[in-house]
């Protein structure tokens, strides 16, 4: 009897737990979770598997995936992909140029992301028969801002935007559709930053200011430049320009030249340092010349000043490898720092073809007098000597034609001094004993008849 009543409370409890309305923050964050996971059948799955491999490509290097994931999570979005000949031979080569700078970055997200509505679109539900109204629709990207895409029909043919359909439900997935497309959809933003690009309008009215010159003897200025192009080389030497060290003043000091500059330097370095850290591996070099020196605020300056830089960047994994006495000391980063920046702009392929053609070349460094040594070696560059050298393992992670960045696999660290060598000691000089005049001219006569045989001091 206690049994069955046991059995029936145990009963009761389990059916009341089970009425019980569940956790709503929980079944949200299950929600969130489940809905997250994209599987093998998404419609973004098949566009990166898909014959459109050049706007699969463009998808990769945007760093849209983690996007567009959230979006398909979210959206049952339609996506208009240009066929491969629109976007290999048919796009202007400056434009596509543009498009894959990495300072452009954004305007390549917004360009792909403008192919991409946040609703299922398929052939029948194209805008169509007697009325034929148009129809806008807004696409997944935010930066556009009033502008959408327009879907019509003409003469039979189904239109968006300024492109033909040439193939509509090309590729169906239960979260999304594509359609083929013959050509690419380019939002006004887009346009309008390349155009502004391409005609220079940042730096038409700047007033060209050549950099003052100086006496080489008292380091003073002598006159005043006569006026120079835009973009002329200065006539300081980095060296004369670069700041002091971080024990007299932390901050850079200000550099040669007219308020004026030529160059946008600290946007320059800005997107050389985001290009680190979206290329991953370079975080730590990343965080030395933003967090723990002053460097990237120097680098900026010296490029609006009208210098070029090539910096060796060690990779991560070199990078842990120095030790708490080679990071301890004052200025020691920043030592380290100047020694893997050369002032001049070379690329992966300039420096191979040198030291193809030269064997060994020396490059100067901002870190006086020392020099970096580059030779060729397994058909790479290698810098530096014995176990402190380091291979060229990324090559131009960023070059914008004012800054270089080169991906390393080693810390570089100048050679010690060499000791003064000792004098050797003054070798003692014999002097041979020397004949006189009258026995030479007698030693010659005799010579002369055959007869100096027999007399042993003329030999």
């Amino acid at each position: 009897m206690v049994s069955q009543i046991y059995g029936v409370f145990f009963t009761f409890l389990a059916i009341a737990a089970s009425a019980l309305p569940e956790n709503p923050a929980t079944a949200k964050a299950a929600a969130s979770n489940s809905s997250s996971q994209i599987n093998s059948n998404s419609v973004l799955v098949a566009l990166l598997d898909s014959h459109y491999t050049e706007l699969s490509e463009l998808v990769e290097k945007a760093l849209l995936l983690q996007t567009l994931e959230e979006a398909v999570s979210k959206h049952n979005i339609s996506i208009f992909a240009p066929r491969n000949e629109a976007l290999e031979r048919d796009l202007d080569p400056e434009f596509k140029r543009f498009l894959l700078e990495p300072g452009n970055l954004k305007s390549l997200q917004n360009l792909i992301l403008f192919h991409m509505i946040p609703s299922r679109i398929e052939s029948k539900h194209w805008p169509a028969g007697v009325q034929k109204k148009q129809v806008h629709h807004a696409s997944l990207c935010r930066d556009v801002g009033d502008e959408k895409i327009r879907l019509h029909e003409k003469n039979g043919e189904r239109i968006v935007g300024m492109a033909r359909v040439i193939k509509p439900d090309d590729i169906i997935r239960p979260d999304g559709i594509i359609h083929g497309i013959e050509r690419l959809l380019v939002p006004k933003s887009v346009q309008q930053e390349f155009n502004a690009r391409r005609s220079l309008r940042a730096t038409s009215a700047v007033i060209p200011e050549g950099a003052p010159e100086v006496d080489p003897r008292t380091n003073r200025l002598k006159k005043p430049a006569p006026p120079v192009a835009a973009g002329a080389p200065p006539v300081l030497p980095i060296y004369n320009a670069l700041a002091p060290g971080p024990s007299l003043a932390p901050a850079p000091a200000p550099g040669p030249g007219g308020p004026h500059h030529h160059f946008d330097g600290e946007s320059q370095v800005k997107d050389f340092i985001q290009t680190l850290l979206h290329y991953g591996g370079y975080n730590e070099m990343a965080d030395i010349l933003v967090n723990l020196t002053s460097l990237a605020t120097e680098m900026g300056r010296l490029v609006s000043e009208g210098y070029v830089l090539t910096v060796l960047a060690p990779n991560d994994e070199a990078m842990a490898k120095l030790t708490t006495d080679q990071l301890s000391e004052p200025g020691a980063p920043e030592q380290i720092m100047y020694y893997h920046i050369i002032p001049e702009y070379q690329t992966e392929e300039s420096m191979y073809n040198s030291v193809r053609r030269f064997g060994k070349v020396k490059y100067d460094t901002l870190r006086l007098p020392h020099k970096v040594v580059a030779e060729e070696a397994d058909g790479s560059v290698k810098f530096g000597h014995g176990e402190g050298s380091a291979y060229l393992f990324d090559p131009d992670i960023y070059t914008d034609g004012r800054i270089s960045v080169q991906g390393i696999d080693g810390v570089l660290l100048p050679p010690e001094e060499s000791k003064a060598p000792k004098a050797a000691p003054a070798a003692k000089i014999v002097s041979k004993p020397r004949r006189g005049k009258l026995l030479e001219v007698a030693c010659s006569v005799l010579g002369a008849v055959g007869q100096d045989s027999h007399f042993s001091t003329c030999h």
